[in-house]
């Protein structure tokens, strides 16, 4: 059954239609054995980390649900395929780590480094990331509803690559998630999904959202100097207090203006 899970990924993926959410979750089984439970214990994977003496560990493919990582020293390990639904990855350092294709719902990542890590198909729902350092990260994968209030995603690469077709039109789904005072600056969220995404106060400064869709999204205080709008949805979207509007990019050029919010109501 493992061995077949990677394989129902990669099907789904290259099924998916563009705009159809490249929904994972869609025939996969969650409450199999697979998504919910763990083979291996903390012990073994510190027996892992201990053995390799420094080098990156292999935790790629393994049922690693709702285990205690905390704290640990994951720096480059290959976790593709793995499943960590519900795990507790508090503080721990994945920086540089594969997480392709990895499952993470509601796993607990908050002040976790995940600085460079993979995310190229990563299901990461109602996961927790406050305060975790994605910077230089490629979280092209589904974070819907996940919390990332006050993490730092700076020069984080999650713009969808229009160029590469061979698994459909993958991009950052950013929907429902909690930004509020995330540091984002000089983030690549080209084409990406941020539908009722909350960036209060967040930092946008020079973030590329040429394309994205920020429908019913709430911007109140968010710094947007040198920010792309460039075909940006804002439908719906609280526009409110912006700091560096005069100096954000193709301002003018947003869709469905109109439709904005941007002012409080009385």
């Amino acid at each position: 059954m493992r061995r077949l899970v990677p394989l129902l990924l990669a099907s789904l993926l290259l099924a998916a239609p563009a705009h159809a959410e490249q929904d994972l979750l869609l025939g996969a089984d969650m409450g199999s054995a697979a998504m919910t439970k763990a083979e291996m214990t903390r012990a073994d994977v510190e027996a892992l980390i201990a053995k390799a003496d420094g080098k990156p560990i292999d935790l790629s493919d393994k049922a690693l649900a709702g285990l205690d990582l905390s704290g640990l020293n994951l720096k480059g390990a290959n976790l593709r395929t793995a499943r960590l639904n519900k795990a507790n990855l508090r503080g721990a350092d994945l920086s540089g780590a594969n997480l392709e294709q990895a499952w993470f719902i509601k796993a607990d990542l908050s002040g976790a480094k995940l600085v460079g890590a993979k995310m190229f198909g990563i299901t990461a729902r109602d996961a927790n990331l406050s305060g975790a350092d994605l910077s230089r990260s490629m979280p092209i994968g589904d974070f819907k509803g996940a919390n990332m209030s006050g993490a730092t995603l700076v020069d984080l690469k999650g713009g969808a690559d229009i160029k590469n077709q061979s698994m459909g039109l993958m991009r950052a789904v950013f929907v429902s998630v909690n930004l509020k005072g995330a540091n984002l600056k000089g983030a690549n969220l080209g084409r990406s999904r941020l539908e009722y995404a909350d960036l209060t106060d967040a930092d946008l400064t020079n973030v590329v959202l040429m394309g994205s869709d920020l429908s019913g999204a709430n911007l109140t205080g968010a710094t947007v100097a040198g920010a792309d709008f460039k075909n940006v949805d804002v439908t719906a979207a609280r526009l409110i207090d912006l700091k560096g509007q005069d100096s954000a990019k193709d301002w003018s050029a947003r869709v469905n203006v109109d439709r904005a919010i941007t002012q409080v109501s009385n």
